[in-house]
């Protein structure tokens, strides 16, 4: 979110006069009168990207609104077993507090027993008369003018909770109506809970609407008004956030208007999805089993994947694009996504995507693949099963970074073409166990494991999550059981060091290696024979890495395991088995299940050095011989016809198992 500058003049021709009535209901409920009337929606300049156009929109019919967010005390006489929800994280103790904790779907069935006892119309509020009644005839970005006076400001802050990261302050009051009105007499418009809206999030129709009601489907309802522990320019009238419905946490609640919802129609979703969604083919090519000769070296690469145009600010930022996930479509199609962002803590983070289309020699231009309105959607896996769906892994934060992250799957059996409706596969926000890292598959026993790092600082750490159910519920086997020590010969619950690849060996075994967490000065190998319940920890072959890197594993079709990281310096032997010392990026390979790595060489193409750009953290680097791509996140994936694809931050190689085993010249 750009911080505010740059606001237009908006023309309002409605006014509230001194007399606006004011009602009382049976639960305690103050509603105040909202005038008929218009305003222009949206920001014409800074803010965000979503908030454009800028439009005129007309609210044709008077309604009430209650003057405060719903309460505990009001929400209890609906559910008495909220009250358990009372506290959770150390919020929302009072009666007198916003509830907190509840779902879009909760809203709406609150509103619907509040229509019945009371036999008036109550619902929530439409995204436009949301905004209608917050801006109040104010033409500023807040009510209170340009700026926003401190006492609507609750732990104003990137907030990390509620991991570890948290700092002091972060459980604050959500005391309702103890900030000034706006001029129409509602309080709290900015900031102390987001608010659900009616609508789902779409982006805006263009030209002059009257009662507009949002979209007619989507994966995310919209959100209203910012919340403690975020920064300002959420806050805005015109800021626009949203999460999946089922969603729940500490920074959401709602309030309700009473009235008749306008009997506008819903707009229909865009005719015209995203590039990497459109034009998929769906037909198997006949020849997607052929290839390079498998009997000679092939090589080809880098090439870059990530194209998102240079000064682009929304919805995916030229900024810094990082941290990918790879699948091989059963078209053929290679489907790459990853995040874009203006920074990795930001609200603003979203998952962009692109194709190879199979038959292509260039990949396209990114696109959005999933983006939470203003939620940090931090880390991606893609996993293609053995009847070719297609699954989606994501994380979802409450609000900005990855320390407060829920965990989505939704799948795809058109190539990608469309994807089912996101769903919360582990629902609750927590700092750790939520972060998904590539890569999943499918184990002997016949359940999806699902690997999330467990802490992602220090030594770090990675756990499991298990599905045997096809992904409809999770078990995670070490659950309750405390940080380990990472020692040689030592067990614990957690696999040694964070972002780990797994695979699993062929006596049913699990193996890992992951980054930090060093044993004896080498990159820790976990390896657990109860599926992922304990783990023994010993020191790997290779060197530990670090910041910006992340390692590969797989099993190739061809049997042995490939594994692919980075060294300052390793040794490799040339096709006159003399040895070298080269830097960089490696690929080895194991025979004999991970006992030793006989296959060691540089992922490059032995070419003159050249300056190629790794994107993402890593910047520029020298390519040659002697020297590979210095860091990256890596993901692998081999296509039916044994070429194994690569990628790192920013670049995709292809090789064959050939060249795998072929010593360099």
């Amino acid at each position: 979110m750009r911080a505010c500058c740059g606001f237009a003049i908006i023309v309002v021709w409605a006014g509230l006069g001194s007399e606006a009535r004011t009602e009382m209901n049976s639960i305690g409920m103050k509603l105040v009168e909202i005038p008929a009337g218009g305003f222009v929606m949206g920001q014409k300049s800074g803010g965000d990207w979503d908030e454009r156009p800028f439009h005129k929109v007309t609210i044709t019919k008077r309604f009430l609104m209650a003057v405060t967010e719903v309460t505990n005390r009001q929400f209890e006489q609906f559910d008495p077993d909220h009250r358990k929800l009372r506290g959770k994280l150390g919020f929302s103790k009072t009666d007198d507090e916003a509830v907190v904790f509840v779902s879009w779907h909760e809203a709406v069935a609150f509103c619907r027993w509040l229509s019945k006892k009371e036999g008036k119309v109550y619902r929530l509020p439409t995204e436009a008369e949301w905004e209608y009644a917050c801006r109040a005839a104010t033409t500023t970005p807040y009510h209170t003018g340009a700026e926003l006076p401190k006492e609507f400001q609750k732990n104003v802050r990137t907030s990390w909770f509620p991991s570890a990261r948290q700092a002091e302050g972060e459980v604050v009051p959500l005391l309702v109506g103890r900030t000034t009105p706006n001029p129409w007499g509602l309080h709290d418009m900015h900031g102390n809970v987001e608010e659900w809206c009616h609508d789902w999030y779409g982006p805006y129709a263009h030209g002059d609407q009257a009662d507009p009601v949002g979209r007619a489907d989507g994966d995310f309802r919209v959100t209203r008004g910012g919340s403690h522990s975020t920064t300002l320019e959420y806050l805005r009238s015109a800021n626009r956030s949203g999460t999946l419905p089922e969603d729940k946490s500490w920074l959401i609640g709602f309030r309700v208007v009473r009235g008749e919802r306008p009997g506008t129609k819903t707009i229909e979703t865009d005719s015209r999805p995203p590039l990497n969604r459109r034009g998929i083919k769906q037909d198997i090519p006949a020849d997607l089993a052929k290839g390079p000769d498998p009997d000679k070296p092939y090589f080809m690469g880098p090439l870059s994947y990530v194209k998102v145009a240079p000064g682009s600010d929304g919805p995916l930022f030229s900024r810094h694009n990082h941290c990918p996930a790879l699948a091989h479509c059963p078209n053929g199609d290679l489907l790459a996504i990853w995040y874009s962002c203006r920074s990795e803590l930001g609200r603003e983070l979203a998952i962009a995507g692109s194709r190879l289309r199979y038959g292509r020699d260039e990949w396209e231009e990114a696109s959005t693949f999933w983006d939470a309105p203003d939620r940090n959607d931090h880390a991606s896996i893609l996993w293609v099963d053995e009847e070719g769906r297609i699954h989606h892994f994501n994380g979802l934060a409450a609000a900005a970074i990855w320390g407060n992250l829920a965990t989505i799957m939704r799948t795809s059996t058109d190539n990608g073409a469309s994807w089912s409706k996101a769903r919360l596969i582990l629902p609750e926000h927590r700092g750790l166990r939520r972060m998904p890292i590539e890569s999943a598959f499918r184990t002997r026993e016949g359940a999806i494991l699902l690997p999330c790092d467990a802490i992602t600082t220090g030594r770090g750490g990675t756990v499991i999550f298990l599905s045997r159910d096809g992904g409809r519920t999770w078990v995670d086997p070490a659950a309750g059981k405390p940080e380990p020590e990472f020692a040689e010969g030592a067990t614990g619950p957690w696999i040694a060091g964070f972002h780990a690849g797994v695979v699993q060996l062929e006596d049913g075994r699990l193996m890992a290696f992951g980054r930090g967490a060093a044993i004896n000065g080498r990159m820790p190998m976990s390896v657990s024979g109860d599926l992922g319940k304990s783990w023994m920890y010993s020191a790997s072959p290779f060197p530990p890495i670090s910041s910006g890197q992340r390692p590969a594993l797989e099993r190739l079709r061809e049997g042995p395991i490939l594994f692919c990281s980075f060294a300052k310096e390793i040794a490799i032997r040339d096709s006159s088995g003399r040895p070298r010392n080269g830097s960089g990026l490696f690929a080895a390979l194991s025979a004999d299940e991970g006992k030793t790595w006989s296959v060691k060489r540089l992922v490059t193409d032995g070419g003159p050095a050249r300056t190629v750009d790794g994107g993402g953290n890593t910047g520029r680097f020298t390519l040659s011989a002697d020297s590979a791509e210095p860091r990256g996140y890596l993901c692998l994936s081999q296509a039916p016809n044994g070429v194994i694809h690569l990628i790192s931050s920013k670049q995709h190689y292809a090789f064959n198992y050939a060249w795998l085993t072929t010593p360099p010249p």
